[in-house]
């Protein structure tokens, strides 16, 4: 099983862990990860992009030149896609680009996520957090204790709001809770940071 330090606010490192082997130890599955970040990020795209088409252009009702004896080419409107002002070939339209992934994904693909921060030593676990009050400089402070990369990602097991406010304007700095932890996020900072009461509800919900 793999071992890893829990420290305080202060830096120090109280005692030492066993986590979860299927969870924190498995092989990573590079392609059910890859799977499960392009799903997040189609979920998360708004799909309102819309253009129109040549029947939607204003005007271009009428023949802009007869069909024969000009020389030019035969036109039936000024509102076809090649010229200015014409409506868009093949023009994108409002549309929801969400799908479902399989839950045996969903959960290989955490498990993965999870398992390379423990291979890149980019967990780091510890024993609470909290704040007295919403302190953006006591938030810096804690993560300069326990040595964070500037791209962080702190994981509770419930919402502290003197958590979330006191990290939220420190850039690259994210919050989040266990029920809505995701892998895009995982893989996107450097530092995972996750108390240990968090870490036992990880394993509860993947064991």
């Amino acid at each position: 099983m793999p071992k890893v330090n829990v420290y305080n606010m202060s830096g120090e490192v109280v005692r030492e862990i066993e986590l979860n082997e299927n969870i924190f130890g498995i092989d990573i599955n590079q392609h059910v990860v890859y799977e499960a970040v392009k799903n997040h990020l189609a979920n998360k795209r708004q799909g309102t992009q819309s253009t129109k088409t040549r029947a939607e252009v204003r005007g271009g009702g009428r023949k802009p030149w007869r069909q024969k004896g000009t020389g030019r080419a035969r036109q039936g409107s000024i509102r076809a896609p090649h010229f200015k002002g014409g409506g868009v070939t093949f023009a994108p339209k409002p549309r929801d680009y969400s799908y479902k992934l399989p839950k045996k994904v969903k959960r290989l693909a955490m498990k993965s996520a999870l398992s390379s921060k423990v291979l890149n030593n980019e967990i780091i676990v510890v024993d609470q957090l909290n704040f007295d009050a919403p302190k953006t400089k006591e938030m810096v402070n804690f993560l300069a204790n326990i040595n964070a990369d500037n791209k962080a990602l702190i994981v509770t097991g419930e919402k502290n709001i003197n958590v979330v406010k006191s990290a939220s304007n420190i850039p690259n700095v994210q919050t989040t809770v266990v029920n809505t932890l995701n892998v895009y996020e995982i893989l996107k900072y450097n530092s995972f940071i996750i108390t240990e009461d968090a870490v036992k509800k990880v394993e509860e919900v993947y064991a």
